[in-house]
Order: structure tokens, then sequence, then C-alpha cells
């Protein structure tokens, strides 16, 4: 260790403070810092020594305030942890910043739901005003801020950003273990290596330690708990081995939920019930918002008594326990996606050294889950920003009918339906009334078929946390199909396959039941699958069946005598909307025949706009004869909507993407597609003529101007008259010949 600074700090630690120095004292650096800072490396401490260093050598007129989310009580963490380790320092929390502001040499912590969670009583209106009057004191009495800003991912909200702004603060320093580099910012990172090195994490982590390849597993949470359970006694015997005598550490297994469903958390009870472990004999313990069962005191010390703890998804920040050193992450459906961050949890060192011992410097997960992310990346980490504009005045009067769905109106009953199904996949892959040969040829378009619920386990050795999201080497798994433990996969793959067609997940079921399943009417049957089978097809087979039943409904709408008259409503510009904007554009001209003040060219570029967009909206620019142009959000009630018809006659919104208005009072109402490149179609909207021929008739019943307008080589062509996906069609015309 080095002693430099006035915190006794390693090496990467106090490399890091001096960064954080020379990146706020240097005029020329931006004024947003962003730090990714891996699980373990000390990231409060870091930031309690640049505190201390810059208001000992930079400026003490300053007062910092310190952001932290509001699960755990990380902001309560971290006020103790600075009294601790700076105890010269002033602190204080929210309530004291109310009632004293913000002195200089200050480091005000503050939790981000008191001051952003809707409906959250802990600061009522009079005194938000009253926090705001605060530092609106402290900026009259000439002091400086700095804002830190702890795990912002999981709190970034236009509520937040305000907040953040009233401090027009020198520097933002934006801390998080899944940060991005963006050109936006400063960016510094802390090498995940330097932090194994001084021994603060484990060398490595193992996942899926001891599953084989094409496994056959009769229950998830069994498996993952006898492994999980082999592993924890094995380091437990380690330490008593490597140890000295009257020390104790007790290794911790996390059992992880996404949600906490109460049958799940039983079956996983009633496994650890029957290997010895409950919440009597103080084994077990259980920490879910609503459920701190048991939980002790002493529960991250290394001696404590749990060896196993039953956790939610949402405990993943500000939560240290060294001696957790096994992970367990259960699913509760199929597509959920393994949190990164959560690695976190279990690599840190319970004595903040290595043993040089693989079984006591690594750690492991359990799991599953087929789909890994970094992290809660938050807006600050994608390339675009989000900006709050107001209309002009002269577009407040502007309204339209806008059309809702009728809830009275079903579409297609089940029956007709399932017909429409059954005769498009008997067109599309030539099917029979011979079942046998139906299985064979489904078999050979990719259906998987058996009794069997197939998956995969990412398996191996990984260093670097953020490498587990990009690992590809998995071992395939086989479940026999139980249908009392996989109702709740099929009810979620049913869930999926629904979003297509839009009925509900009960019909949805009986359709797919009359179709694939054995029994019942043999009429429209494809396969005669027994219930093992039949719960495998679907949930082996869910995006397969979604995609198809998709391209179904993008079929024409049929006219069959049953007409829809969709519920109205008036539809007005909001008066300010958030839009996405791009900060690096080049050369920003100001947009002015957009409906929004402020509008500008960095609203408008490939980073936030398709192609076809951008150039309608530069085309709109370089008329003279357009009083304004709208651009219409892609989905809520505050957006213009029309109705739409699937093939299935069900209903769907359906939001344009332009409104204009020209200044001889005219008004068009303008939806842009994918158009053409190189001879290919590139576009994706499978609904496209469906939507293309009830715009046409909400157009002529109102008498509005309107079109699909589509892009080819930088050019744009528009479209009104009869539908044609094809652009060489005559239907196709210049935009400057109608528009």
């Amino acid at each position: 260790m080095v002693t430099g600074l006035t915190l006794n700090l390693f090496d990467f630690q106090e490399k890091a403070v001096m960064q954080l120095l020379d990146l706020t004292t240097d005029s020329r650096c931006k004024q947003t810092i962003v730090v990714k800072s891996p699980t373990g490396s000390g990231k409060t401490i870091i930031l309690i020594g640049f505190v201390d260093e810059y208001l000992n050598k930079v400026n003490s007129n300053t007062a910092i305030v310190w952001l932290c989310p509001g699960k755990g009580d990380l902001e309560e963490q971290s006020r103790q942890k600075m009294m601790k380790v700076a105890p010269h320092r002033t602190t204080q929390n929210l309530f004291d910043a109310l009632r004293n502001g913000f002195p200089s040499e200050s480091t005000t912590f503050i939790n981000w739901e008191l001051v952003t969670k809707k409906g959250n009583t802990a600061i009522k209106d009079s005194e938000r005003k009253n926090l705001y009057d605060r530092i609106a004191e402290a900026h009259r009495s000439g002091m400086d801020f700095i804002v830190i800003i702890d795990e912002e991912h999981s709190n970034n909200t236009a509520k937040a950003k305000d907040i953040i702004d009233h401090f027009s603060a020198k520097n933002i320093i934006r801390v998080s273990a899944t940060a991005v580099e963006n050109k936006r910012y400063e960016f510094y990172e802390i090498d995940e290596l330097d932090v194994i090195d001084e021994g603060l994490i484990t060398k490595a982590l193992y996942v899926n330690e001891g599953i084989e390849d094409n496994v056959e597993i009769t229950d998830d949470y069994e498996y993952l708990l006898d492994l999980a359970d082999a592993k924890r006694k094995a380091i437990a015997a380690r330490y008593q081995e490597v140890l000295p005598e009257g020390k104790v550490i007790r290794p911790l297994a996390l059992i992880q939920f996404p949600n906490g469903q109460p049958e799940t958390i039983r079956a996983v009870e009633r496994k650890l019930e029957s290997m010895g472990y409950t919440y009597d004999n103080g084994m077990v313990s259980i920490w879910m918002s609503e459920d701190k069962r048991d939980l002790p005191e002493n529960l991250t010390e290394n001696d404590a008594q749990p060896v196993f703890l039953l956790m939610k998804q949402a405990i993943s920040t500000g939560w240290d326990c060294p001696r957790a050193k096994i992970l367990v992450k259960l699913r509760e459906g199929m597509s959920e996606q393994f949190e990164i961050q959560t690695i976190g949890r279990i690599r840190r060192m319970p004595e903040a050294k290595h043993y040089d011992d693989d079984l006591l410097d690594f750690c492991s997960v359990y799991t599953f889950d087929e789909k890994y992310k970094a992290g809660l990346l938050a807006t600050m980490d994608k390339a675009y920003e989000t900006r709050r504009l107001f209309l002009k005045p002269k577009c407040k009067t502007f309204t339209l009918e806008k059309e809702y769905r009728d809830l009275d109106f079903d579409g297609l009953g089940e029956r007709e339906v399932l017909n429409r199904i059954y005769d498009a996949l008997v067109e599309k892959y030539h099917l029979t009334s011979d079942k046998q040969r139906n299985r064979m040829i489904l078999a050979g378009n990719g259906y998987v078929i058996g009794d069997e619920i197939l998956g995969q386990a990412l398996h191996g050795v990984f260093v670097r946390t953020d490498m587990v999201a990009e690992a590809t080497s998995y071992y395939g798994t086989r479940k026999r199909v139980d249908t009392h433990k996989h109702g709740m996969q099929l009810l979620h793959s049913t869930d999926a396959i629904k979003t297509a067609i839009g009925l509900s997940t009960g019909k949805v079921k009986t359709i797919l039941e009359r179709l694939f399943r054995k029994g019942g009417n043999p009429k429209k049957k494809l396969l005669a699958l027994n219930t093992a089978e039949f719960y495998a097809f679907v949930i082996n087979n869910e995006h397969l069946l979604r995609d198809e039943f998709r391209k179904i409904t993008s079929g024409m709408s049929q006219q069959l005598g049953l007409t829809l008259e969709p519920k109205k409503g008036v539809f007005h510009i909001p008066e300010q909307d958030f839009f996405k904007y791009d900060p690096g554009v080049k050369e920003e001209i100001e947009y002015l025949s957009n409906a929004y003040q402020e509008y500008t060219s960095g609203y408008a570029t490939s980073l936030v706009r398709s192609i076809s967009e951008q150039l309608f909206e530069q085309y709109c620019e370089s008329r003279d004869d357009i009083e304004w142009v709208y651009k219409n959000g892609d989905t809520g009630q505050q957006y213009f909507s029309i109705v739409y018809l699937d093939a299935l006659r069900h209903q769907w919104l359906f939001y344009a993407d332009y409104i204009v208005m020209k200044k001889d009072g005219t008004v068009w109402v303008i939806e842009t597609k994918g158009g053409e490149s190189k001879g290919k179609d590139k576009n994706i909207d499978p609904q496209i003529e469906n939507k293309f021929n009830a715009f046409k008739s909400y157009a002529a019943k109102h008498g509005l101007h309107w079109g699909f307008v589509r892009d080819k080589d930088n050019r744009l062509y528009i479209n009104n008259t009869e539908f044609a996906i094809d652009m060489a069609d005559d239907h196709w015309k210049p935009i400057s010949l109608v528009f």
C-alpha cells in the first residue's frame, strides 16, 4: 500500500483518485466524468479519497452531493463508511440539508427514491421546493457543487435529471460497474485485473462447473442446489484446513429468484429442508422486499450462521458480503436474462487476500439462464441524450380525430382463427392427414419434436466479469417433461405466442391443442402428440410458432361483413415532449419547420432517425410551403393513432410518423417506411399492407391528404393509391410530384 493520500489506498485506488483530481481541475475537461469501477474495487473508498483531497487541496468552498440508489440503504452505508475512514469530514443526509442547507466542505448523502419516486411522501411538494431553495441559497453564497452519482444506472429519469440540473455542478462524477465509454464524457476505467492482483476479488469465476454436456435433468432446482451445496461444503472444509485455530469463514450460497414467486420459493425451501437446511436451525435466511425472515444482524460477517440466502433479483447493488462464494440463479420463466452485475456479489474475497488455492480463490455461478447482459446500462451510456422540447404557440390549437380500439369488437372467433392457421400451415409445409408424415415434414423444417425440453447451459472459467456476456461455450441440457413442474413454462411460451395473434392465453392454448395434441376433434389436427410431447413441442418451438403466427396475421384483412367502428377521441399535439438527441451532430442547424421550439438537425441524425425519416425532415425543411411538421410518437394515448385490422381481424393501433400543415391549410399525414437498397427491400414491418389500407380509408373519411413514404437511392417516393411492396411499381412516385 502507498500513503501519498490522507487514506491508506491500494495503488490502483490512489491512481483513480489522482485521475479524478486531474479531470476536475483541468478547465479543458468535460463537466461529466464517468468512472467504470468493478465491483469489489473499493468504489466508496476511492470516492471518499477524492472528496478529501479535493476539499483539502483544490477548493474548500465546495459542497459535495452524493446520490445513491434507494435499494439497500446504500446512502447510509456510504455515509457510515465516510464517518469511519474520514471522521474529520462533515456528513449529512437529505433532511439535514433541508434544515441546514449545504455548508462548505460538507458531503450530503441522498437516497434517490426520496426525491424521485412517484407518490413518495418523504418530501412533499412544498418541501421539495425547499430543497431547490436550499440549492439556490448555496449558489447565492458562491458555493460550488460537485455531484457524485453512485450506481446511476438504476435511476435515470427526467425527474432525476431535473434535480441534477438544479445543482449546476462544477463537475458530475458518475460511477458504475457497468459504465460504457461515451465521447460526450470524460471516461476512466479501473482495470479489473488490478483489483484481482491486490487480492480484493476472486481470481476468476466458474460458471456451471460440474454440468456435463447433454445431461438429462429431472428437476432444475434440485440439480443446481445439489451442485451448489457440494461446492459450498468443499470450500467450508478447505477453510477449516487453512485458517488458524479459532478463525471461521462460513461460505454463503446466494439463491436468486427473478421475481420471487411463492411456489418457486416454497419448492426451494422444501429442497433445502430435505438437505437439512431450514430457517429454524439458522442455516437459511430469506431477503425479499416483503420478507426479511430470520435475517441476522451479522449476516455479512465471515462467521455468520446462515449458509443459504434466498433473495430477489433486486438485491444487486450496494450490498457487500465477502463470504458469499456461490450464486444460484433460478428461472421462473424461460426468457429471463442474467444480469452480469449480480456476479459482483460473490467476487469479493472474505479477507481481502488470495490463498493460492483455486477452491478458495475462485467463485461459482450455477444457472440455466441462456441470455446474459452486461448490466442495467443507463441512457448516459447510450450514444444519444433525451431532451425536452416545447410546442410552438401556433400549433397548440390544431386537432385531429384519433381512434382507439373498440373493446367490444372481438374480431374472428377461435374457430375461424384455428381454420386460418391450419390452412396456412398446410399450404406452407404441404401437410396432409397423415400425422406421422407431418411429424417428419415439420422436423425437417426445424421443429423440435419429442418428449424432452431442450436447453443450454453456459460453462467455463472467466477472469473478467463482463466476459460472461460475450461467452459462447454452451452445453446442451435435456429435461423430461413433468406436467406439474413445467406447467409454468408452457404458460410462459403460450403467452409469448399470443403476442402475435392478440387472443387470450386460454384461447391460444386451445388452438395449439386442437392443432397438435392427441384427442378431441380429429378435424384440423396436424399432429397427434401425447401430453409430454405437446408440452415439449410448444416450449421448444416457442419462437418458431410465434413467428409462424405473426406471418399469418400479416395477410390481408378480409372484410367479412363485420364492420368495426373504432372509439374516437381528439388529438392535440403535446405541449411538451421528449426527443432523442445526437450530441455528436456536425454543423447543427435549427429546423424552423418543426412544430417544436429549438428542434434542430441534432434530433434527426442517423443515430436517432431512419433514413426515410431523415430525408423527409430535410425535404420539409427545404420547402417554403410548409407551415409546420410534427413528429408523432410510437405508442401512448397522447399521440395520434388509427385502428387497423390484421388477417385475423384483431385490432391494433397504428401511429403514423408525421402530421404536416401546409401554408394553404391542407393537412398531410405521412408514414415513413424502409425503402430499397441495392435492389433489396428494407421494409421490416409485416403489417405494412394492412396499415396502408386502414390509413387510406381513414384519410378518405376525414378528407386528409396522406401517403406512405419510402427511400430509394437517397431519394423519397410516395404512394397513396394502391399498395405495392415493389418500389419499381408505378404507384410509387417521386415525392415532389405529389406532396
